[in-house]
């Protein structure tokens, strides 16, 4: 018996085939099989699986398929060899190939303890990076060819980052070394079939020498959709899945990967087909398995369908949600129509969430995401408002952004740098309402501060690979930004011409070029002299704004509120942009009521609102004080405009429900009373009574007395509903 192999393994090694020498080695093993020669590669593998040393076992059953008890005999192989890198390294590629990145990590540095000179060690790192999209790869991975230049796996990685990045040039580049040093580097190959593919050109010739060295290099296949997806290519990424698995059937990584984005395309039904076939073949990584889950769950979900919008809502939230989310859909396909002159060729799925984590599957493997919302093509995901803390986001802003994807998506078919789609995204939120959209944060204006912000040409890599912690929220307000300076200075029309450019297939530095008439270079310092003169000052004084905003917390805190309206109003002045937590406007409010001045507190207030902050409780304030001051049409818009950040509250809609009434507004009162019914309160008979009066106000006598016999089959005795059962009925008799 061979010591600490796995039993399920001896097994099958009782009928391994003897037709390999044993002097069969992992080098010559991986040979064969990366020429397709996949007959003789099992053989060489098995031959592997049968030498006495626990680390040529390893490989051997590595290379059949057999990953546990592989991992076994390496685990067997470390311990009797502690001062070996090299077992350490091929461990951790088993490790990282079978969903383990945190092990093969570690596993990774252990070997560079032991050799710091181990460049398959450093490119091991870089694999683990490249899979998150973090920058560290592309340092490891430059450590690895500084150790070793003719490390062939190495230039390739290189070479699938730089077209990550958009960097053609340096793609193509490294791709070259690679195929000059080794003969048959398919990646290589197929990093070069997907600058093609990128380019609508024809990837044949790169694809021929591919299937000269291995006919059934699916892998290749599977790059240029992944290049694909990443440039929001969905449909094209589909069907060069579809080519992988067709050329390998058992490449379950592209398998996945083809379930995956069929999902995203609302083609749940051969997703699953899909992954069930992944998940059944072994094939368990977390995508796949979080995937299945959620298709599971889409059971719980109702979809409201016509001829332009599919919405899809969880069914415990649906009621409440449909009537805000579907008018925020209308108006905003109404608005890009009519501002991008095109109609889109169907409906417009929209997925909405109240669990984040399930949204989180839904954009998993994608790099840059503002995790609010994700638009693949004419498909739509985002969170709900429950499914984040009152307050957090916005969602008819994100929609609105979301939306905007889907036309311009669309408009250029797929063909559109990411700065670009997400600059113009951000700018068309505070262009449906100036309190959408994001303001500047403090981690942008330290950007700004410290000159960090991007070149032009380069912004799309602020996205995909940032090189620090606040860099993806930093692009998209600098993407915005550049998109209202554009439109500011040349007129919307100038942004649907880049459009048109983007759609062609020109480059940033050419559409900057033809379009406005500047070199990117000129273009980046006018628009920075302009950026400078609307937020400079706030930048060059931001550490000034955080000393006094600190000594303005501590002044509230003890209530000293003359010093807190002293303070609060030069803090405002530093960066009146931040309503974000503790900011200058709450604090001034609070001591304008403490003092008994609410037209002030109000004023204030409605400064910060005017400027983007969202907090409810914050808004409920200044309702309050609208109402308290006599302006009940004031408090009604600012109560209605909480429904576009959490509508999850039916005292609000209850409330609203009621100013609108008053007001004579019946279908706003409908709609309020409505979603108060919709939240399952206590006190349904009160709930289906105002619903019911509403209507009747409205004339819709039919609903108004559907709801009335609700609230009394409730509460037979319930004066209210039984007096407004009599006017129906007078009504009826027409008197």
């Amino acid at each position: 018996m061979i010591r600490g192999l796995h039993v399920s393994a001896l097994c099958a090694l009782l009928f391994l085939s003897a037709r390999v020498p044993l002097a069969a080695t992992p080098k010559e093993c991986a040979a064969q099989r990366k020429h397709g020669r996949n007959v003789e590669a099992h053989a060489c593998y098995e031959a592997l699986a049968r030498q006495t040393s626990p680390y040529l076992r390893a490989e051997g059953l590595w290379g059949l398929g057999m990953y546990q008890a592989a991992n076994e005999q390496f685990r067997l192989a470390v311990s009797r060899s502690d001062h070996d890198a090299l077992y350490r390294v091929r461990w951790g590629r088993l490790l990282h190939e079978r969903f383990n990145n945190t092990d093969a990590e570690n596993l990774f540095k252990e070997a560079l303890a032991r050799d710091p000179k181990n460049a398959q060690a450093y490119l091991g790192l870089a694999l683990v990076s490249a899979d998150g999209f973090d920058n560290a790869a592309l340092r490891w991975n430059a450590k690895a060819l500084e150790l070793d230049p003719k490390l062939v796996e190495a230039h390739e990685l290189m070479a699938n980052l730089a077209l990550e990045d958009s960097d053609v040039a340096d793609a193509v580049k490294q791709a070259d070394e690679a195929i000059q040093l080794s003969g048959d580097a398919l990646d290589a190959m197929g990093i070069h079939a997907a600058v093609e593919v990128l380019a609508d050109r024809s990837p044949d010739k790169w694809f021929d020498r591919i299937r000269q060295v291995n006919p059934t290099y699916g892998e290749a296949y599977a790059l240029v959709a992944h290049h694909l997806v990443l440039n929001r290519r969905y449909e094209d990424g589909v069907a060069y899945y579809r080519k992988a698995i067709e050329a390998d059937p058992r490449l379950w990584s592209a398998r996945a990967q083809l379930g995956i984005n069929l999902m995203r395309l609302g083609q749940h039904e051969e997703a699953r087909k899909q992954l069930e076939m992944c998940y059944d073949n072994g094939y368990r990584n977390v995508a796949t398995v979080n995937s299945l889950r959620l298709l599971d769950s889409y059971k719980y979900f109702v979809t409201y369908k016509d001829a332009s919008i599919l919405l899809k809502l969880h069914r415990k939230e649906a009621d409440l949600l449909h009537p805000y989310f579907e008018a925020v859909i209308r108006r905003a396909i109404a608005t890009y129509e009519k501002k991008y002159k095109m109609q889109l060729p169907g409906p417009v799925l929209v997925e909405v969430y109240p669990d984040h984590e399930d949204f989180a599957v839904r954009t998993l493997g994608m790099p840059g995401l503002g995790a609010l919302g994700v638009t693949f093509g004419e498909v739509v995901a985002m969170d709900s408002p429950s499914g984040r803390k009152p307050g957090e986001f916005n969602w008819a802003s994100t929609l609105w952004h979301e939306m905007s994807h889907v036309f311009i998506l669309t408009a250029t078919n797929h063909r559109v740098p990411r700065w670009f789609t997400e600059g113009l995204a951000v700018h068309e939120e505070t262009q449906a309402s100036p309190e959408w959209g994001d303001r500047v944060t403090p981690e942008v204006l330290l950007a700004i501060r410290d000159r960090k912000l991007l070149p032009v040409v380069d912004l799309d890599r602020g996205f995909v690979r940032p090189e620090y912690d606040a860099q993806v929220i930093v692009s998209y307000y600098q993407a915005g930004r550049i998109c209202d300076y554009i439109q500011s200075r040349w007129g919307a029309d100038k942004l649907l011409d880049m459009v048109h450019s983007f759609a062609r297939l020109e480059t940033t530095a050419q559409v900057i070029q033809q379009v406005l008439g500047l070199t990117p270079n000129e273009f980046d310092r006018q628009f920075f002299a302009w950026l400078d003169k609307d937020v400079g000052a706030t930048a060059a004084h931001f550490d000034e704004w955080r000393t006094a905003l600190k000594r303005l917390a501590a002044s509230a805190k003890d209530h000293q509120n003359d010093d807190v309206i002293r303070e609060g109003q030069e803090v405002r002045k530093l960066y009146p942009e931040y309503v974000y937590g503790a900011n200058a406007y709450e604090f001034l409010a609070e001591a304008y009521v403490e003092k008994g001045n609410k037209r002030d507190a109000a004023a204030v207030l409605r400064d910060y609102e005017k400027r983007g902050g969202h907090n409810p409780a914050t808004l409920k304030e200044l309702a309050s004080l609208e109402e308290e001051l006599g302006n009940p049409m004031e408090a009604a818009a600012t109560l209605d405009r909480i429904n576009n950040v959490y509508p999850n509250d039916e005292q609000l809609h209850r409330h609203l429900g009621d100013l609108w009434f008053a007001q004579g507004e019946y279908p706003g009162a409908i709609r309020e009373y409505a979603a108060a019914l919709a939240m399952h309160p206590l006190d349904m008979t009160s709930a289906q009574f105002h619903l019911a009066q509403a209507y009747f106000a409205a004339g819709q006598t039919d609903k108004a007395e559907e709801n009335v016999l609700q609230a009394l089959e409730g509460a037979p005795n319930y004066r209210p509903a039984q007096k407004l059962l009599l006017q129906l009925e007078d009504a009826k008799r027409g008197k």
